[in-house]
């Protein structure tokens, strides 16, 4: 009988062990970060970087599409900068402390002269302050998807030059009054 209680423990124990064996051999894919989305993620000093991607029709001209989460108690300007040797262009991002700031969904971030077709990596490098930055192969995109139809980009008009009239040909101003 006492063989019987001491075979039955054995075998629950060994049918525990067998059962859970994956959970001590393999790490928790819960435990692993990764981006749930279409765009990338990075972290430069105090700042996260999520969703990081930028939608074009033309491949020309960009929206830069993104969240960055401040932990940090001081404002940061993040140096944002694309582009190939001397055709480099640099964009400035205010990232207020202690909080999460969306980028390009309300007011968008213009980025000209690209050069990315939908479907590329698009390299964009990230920077504020002492902090070492990070260059990301951010998603290029275009507006297929219906999350991102709407914030395609759209260049700030230019004003048009107005014609102002001739100081000779209007009256003058009557002396008396």
């Amino acid at each position: 009988m006492r063989a019987r209680v001491a075979a039955s423990a054995i075998l629950a124990a060994l049918a525990a062990v067998v059962l859970a064996g994956c959970n001590f051999v393999t790490p928790m894919a819960t435990q692993k970060p990764y981006d749930a989305s279409d765009g990338v993620s990075a972290v430069v000093g105090d700042v996260r970087l999520l969703n990081v991607l930028v939608l074009t029709e033309d491949g020309e001209s960009g929206n830069l599409l993104m969240s960055a989460v401040n932990s940090g108690d001081q404002d940061v300007q993040l140096l944002v900068q694309y582009g190939e040797g001397s055709a480099k262009t640099e964009i400035e991002l205010e990232v207020p402390a202690s909080g999460a700031t969306g980028f390009g969904a309300g007011e968008q971030v213009f980025l000209e002269g690209i050069g990315h077709q939908p479907g590329q990596l698009m390299p964009i490098y990230f920077q504020y302050g002492d902090h070492q930055g990070v260059q990301l192969q951010v998603p290029v995109l275009d507006g297929s998807l219906p999350e991102y139809g709407g914030h395609l980009p759209t260049p700030t008009p230019t004003p048009e030059p107005t014609e102002t009239p001739d100081p000779d040909g209007t009256a003058e101003p009557d002396a008396e009054g």
